[in-house]
């Protein structure tokens, strides 16, 4: 069983990839026998849908840009969950995310392969209330087409996913309860993951 998250920062290493490690991490001390990967969108080439259609027909696209190299990755069936991590642009997702996200229609497509794996989002604004929930919850929207099994960042928290701000020079270190929300998300994910492949 395998959770991945997918960094949709522009930046690699910063800010979200430091809050998906610590989700993943505690991920592995939930469920040591869970494999865990970030898959960074940060210096790849990924450009927005185009609506062409040729993903009806199999599993590719028609853009050639990098895309494609995830898409074996992102296919593999011992995929039980995914964590999708967004830093806050303008109040919501960044394009990278967005372009990524509509890109993904392929595997729904294609006899929905995203079905049933467990989907948690977790945002990291610029500042404490910086859109973070409205980025959160328009990400579970794509999830939710893809039929996937959304989830919290359970209890004892149990909000809409994983809220952190970047505090700049100091990054996610002031932000306490931002880490621990992180925290709970990645072990609900890999909770009901066990649930559901066990």
């Amino acid at each position: 069983m395998k959770i991945i998250g997918m960094n949709c920062s522009p930046r690699k290493g910063k800010s979200t990839y430091h809050a998906l490690a610590i989700c993943l991490e505690s991920v592995r001390e939930t469920h040591p026998e869970m494999e865990t990967e970030i898959i960074e969108l940060g210096g790849l080439d990924i450009h927005g849908c185009l609506a062409c259609g040729i993903c009806k027909k199999d599993l590719t696209c028609a853009i050639d840009d990098d895309f494609k190299s995830l898409i074996p990755k992102l296919a593999d069936p011992e995929i039980g969950g995914m964590v999708i991590g967004a830093p806050v642009y303008m109040g919501t997702m960044t394009s990278q995310c967005k372009a990524f996200l509509d890109r993904s229609c392929s595997f729904r497509r294609n006899g929905f392969l995203f079905r049933d794996r467990v989907g948690g989002v977790l945002a990291v604004g610029g500042i404490r209330n910086g859109g973070q929930e409205l980025t959160i919850q328009a990400v579970q929207a794509a999830l939710l087409i893809h039929d996937m099994i959304i989830v919290s960042d359970g209890m004892d928290t149990a909000h809409f996913g994983g809220t952190l701000w970047n505090a700049n020079d100091q990054g996610l270190e002031p932000d306490e309860f931002g880490r621990k929300l992180a925290g709970n998300l990645g072990r609900r994910v890999a909770d009901v993951v066990w649930k559901i492949r066990k």
